[in-house]
């Protein structure tokens, strides 16, 4: 159904929690431009669903209500910035849902570009972005007093390793803890050791929470000497 201002609603309920704590918001990749509608079985979606797994177990203990982004369209689009506007439209659905809990955003490539720019609503603890598409002149100013946490893959060949690197000393620069950790072997579909990432994402998003300790390879990056 659509809301009172016509705009039909992009937040998919995957984990419905009556007295959420917590919120995960998952936002899997896409296409650099596209305007078609994505479809309602993708692959992209389906990967990310992998990983949505592992975060259920990770935060299985917990209250915490987990959700996915429907994109309206399939490509980012240069400034129409279309993914990052439906992942702020989720965040406004999801804090009538929440009131306001803390919400991790977990998102893969223009995913994670979506996420990353819709890190600074109050409602966001952290972000973990996983083989992330971060061009430079990415904005992080917002992004001051959050949590980012960068996986990416050193094989990748879709999007820069160096870039999320670039990305996360920037971010610590304007104020956030982030912290970068090279996948080995890691290729941009993150097919390649599969169980580390989704363990790692798992820990991570549990970490960011507060359910759980983060784990220790990426507590020492958020650390000063890290």
């Amino acid at each position: 159904m659509p809301f009172r201002d016509g705009h039909r609603p992009v937040l998919e309920l995957s984990r419905p929690v009556q007295e959420p704590r917590a919120a995960v918001l998952l936002l899997h990749g896409g296409r650099e431009f596209g305007t078609a509608a994505p479809p309602a079985w993708n692959l992209p979606g389906v990967r990310l669903r992998l990983f949505e797994r592992a975060i259920r177990r990770s935060t299985s203990r917990d209250a915490v209500l987990m959700a996915r982004v429907r994109y309206r369209v399939r490509g980012w689009n240069g400034e129409r910035a279309d993914a990052a506007r439906d992942a702020q439209r989720a965040l406004d659905e999801l804090e009538l849902l929440t009131g306001g809990a803390p919400t991790v955003l977990v998102g893969h490539s223009m995913g994670a570009r979506a996420a990353l720019r819709a890190a600074g609503s109050p409602l966001v603890r952290g972000v973990v972005g996983l083989a992330p598409w971060c061009p430079a002149g990415e904005p992080v100013a917002h992004l001051r007093g959050r949590r980012v946490v960068l996986l990416h893959g050193d094989q990748d060949r879709t999007t820069d390793p160096r870039s999320s690197q670039d990305f996360a000393a920037r971010a610590r620069a304007a104020g956030a803890e982030a912290a970068t950790v090279l996948m080995r072997g890691g290729d941009h579909a993150m097919l390649r050791r599969a169980a580390a990432w989704h363990d790692l994402t798992g820990q991570a998003v549990a970490g960011l929470l507060g359910i759980t300790d983060l784990p220790p390879v990426i507590a020492e990056r958020f650390t000063p000497s890290g």
